[in-house]
């Protein structure tokens, strides 16, 4: 159950910046769907517009093609164990062309990585010097 109001489309058109943000968001995702974070997050109309703002620049165009980026998402919504934002990237990731056989093998890299994580941090192992900047290998 969240813990804030979720905005109903009513509210947000009552709301000038929230507003904005949301047709905003319709417009760049070519749906007309809102989901559930920003609807939350339009309980603060300045954290809603600066985090669509941020997620529109990182997730937008760049070097990293757009399921590289949903990848690194869900990778990292695991590590800090948000179901919410798994779920929404994962679906997001298969809208951007991932395939069931490309999913297990992600998290079969994402579990090893954990694993090994946590071996490492375990142990307490040195970085090599030839990791570092500047070294190369």
């Amino acid at each position: 159950m969240a813990t804030v109001p979720l905005w109903s489309d009513a509210e947000a058109e009552a709301d000038p910046r929230v507003r904005a943000v949301f047709a905003d968001i319709r417009a760049t995702r070519n749906s007309d769907f809102i989901n559930n974070f920003w609807r939350g997050l339009a309980n603060d109309p300045a954290l809603l517009e600066r985090t669509w703002t941020g997620i529109k620049t990182v997730m937008g165009p760049g070097t990293l093609d757009p399921l590289t980026k949903e990848l690194v998402y869900i990778a990292v919504s695991i590590a800090n164990g948000c179901p919410y934002c798994i779920h929404s990237h994962t679906a997001a990731a298969r809208a951007k062309g991932l395939t069931p056989q490309q999913h297990g093998e992600f998290l079969a890299v994402v579990g090893t990585a954990n694993q090994t994580n946590a071996l490492v941090n375990g142990m307490q192992i040195p970085v090599d010097t030839a990791f570092e900047v500047g070294e190369g290998l």
